[in-house]
């Protein structure tokens, strides 16, 4: 679930670039798999881990595999933290090389229109942070390929980029132009109606995603193709209560950029519904389609979403309070060395107060960059409620089908091992790694779980199901 980090900091560039894809997931990480071959069952009293694995384990990689999840899994880490401190990197090089202040007196001096010279300044800005990014994620895309992870081609990966940049400018520089305003208008107190106004908004990103997800995916309804398949998931919508009609149901057609194995439940209301990839509908047996598909169905059942906008909610409020007081003591610091000029513009509204400095978009900039800190600093925050949540879901989706498939610690095992081989995830991963950078737990913790995890052994009962 990777809505909890897209969602932390509404006005930052991040997440207002992830605005247009927030969901809850069964995969680990947006990566994929170098083989796309029809995974094995694997039996609990069969595991045969590889070469360099601890004997035992429930998730284990061929010796071919293994070594490429090892390597795979370190440039994936490295890429984490260098892309982080990249960001942050950029917001800092563009206010203390006085672009930020440079870019506010060009627009002042092509329109005398404030609400104009705001966008074209942070359209403008975006621009610039999304090409500053684009030598990481390039490497990034080059590393997919190489691994065999993607089968996007280049020309196809530079127009989803295009797009997105499309989107960011749309949604992304008119949301700017508004907290923007709000500093100005509530120059002592702007923290509190920004996070008045980030809490509709936060819904509204999670309602009007599964809108704006065709314009980088081709979808279609499950049943198209899969009737049967529809046939068996309303057996446990009836066992789980959920409201997700079979036209709730899509097929994503994933295999035309991706290796990969995924299904979520994205949206709110409306908009609610279950997205299977066509990856793992054509290689997955339809039983282990039935525990991912109650995996998906417990984060709607045990109101995870709503449980999450809550969390965020309380969350938002310290972290905009601590925000303002970080930014304020950043444009005391460094205001005049920054050229961050005051409401009226200009080397005569130089000031090295706080309320002024903020108050002018160069000022707004130093805002972006106490935001972006506070989402690296709280990550492990974010990804430890993310863990829990998915844990939860784990457990409800292996309940879920107890009844309807024959072995649900199987079918939940096997399903893990073909996730993780489909990802290239490396069994055993640094805890601390995990604990930093893992919004789901690691394919061998939640395995090694569902190996165990038989509550109606001796006469018990589930979690969430007494039977």
């Amino acid at each position: 679930m990777t809505l909890i980090r897209r969602c932390m900091l509404v006005f930052s560039l991040p997440i207002l670039i992830a605005l247009v894809a927030p969901r809850l997931g069964v995969a680990q990480q947006p990566a994929n798999p170098a083989d796309a071959t029809e995974p094995a069952q694997v039996l609990p009293d069969q595991l045969q881990p590889a070469s360099g694995q601890p004997a035992g384990e429930a998730y284990s990689l061929p010796p071919e595999k293994l070594g490429k999840a090892i390597d795979l899994s370190r440039i994936r880490n490295v890429m984490d933290i260098v892309g982080s401190l990249w960001g942050l990197a950029v917001l800092w090089l563009l206010l203390d090389s006085r672009l930020a202040a440079g870019l506010e007196s060009w627009a002042q001096r092509h329109t005398h229109r404030r609400w104009l010279q705001g966008l074209c300044f942070f359209a403008v800005l975006l621009i610039f942070y999304t090409l500053a990014n684009l030598p990481l994620d390039v490497f990034g895309h080059h590393v997919s390929r190489d691994y065999e992870i993607s089968v996007q081609g280049w020309p196809s990966w530079l127009l989803d980029h295009a797009k997105s940049l499309g989107l960011s400018l749309v949604i992304g520089a008119p949301l700017l132009l508004l907290f923007h305003w709000i500093v100005r208008r509530w120059p002592r107190r702007y923290w509190i109606a920004a996070w008045v106004i980030s809490l509709p908004l936060l819904a509204l990103s999670v309602f009007v995603s599964p809108l704006l997800e065709p314009i980088f995916n081709t979808y279609e309804p499950l049943a198209k193709n899969h009737a049967a398949l529809v046939d068996k998931l309303e057996t446990v919508v009836s066992r789980t209560g959920t409201k997700i009609a079979p036209d709730r149901m899509y097929l994503m057609k994933a295999s035309e950029k991706s290796n990969g194995l995924n299904a979520y439940v994205t949206g709110l209301g409306a908009t609610k519904r279950f997205v299977m990839w066509d990856t793992a509908t054509d290689r997955l047996p339809d039983d282990e389609v039935l525990f991912v598909f109650g995996h998906e169905s417990g984060h709607y059942v045990l109101n995870h979403i709503p449980n999450m906008l809550a969390g965020m909610a309380i969350a938002l409020f310290f972290v905009f309070w601590a925000c303002a007081g970080f930014a304020s003591w950043l444009v005391r610091h460094f205001g005049i060395r920054w050229q961050l000029n005051g409401p009226g513009g200009g080397s005569s509204g130089l000031q090295a107060n706080s309320a002024g400095g903020l108050q002018s978009r160069a000022g707004f900039v130093v805002l972006l960059f106490a935001v972006s800190v506070a989402g690296l600093v709280l990550e492990p925050a974010g990804n430890t409620f993310s863990r829990h949540f998915e844990h939860e879901a784990d457990v409800y989706g292996q309940e879920a089908i107890h009844g309807i498939v024959a072995d649900p610690q199987k079918t939940a095992v096997a399903g893990f091992n073909a996730l993780g081989e489909a990802w290239l995830e490396d069994p055993n991963p640094s805890p601390f790694i995990e604990f930093w950078e893992y919004n789901h737990p690691s394919v061998q913790t939640r395995a090694n779980f569902a190996l165990h995890y038989d509550p109606w052994a001796n006469g018990g009962k589930g979690k969430y199901f007494d039977k």
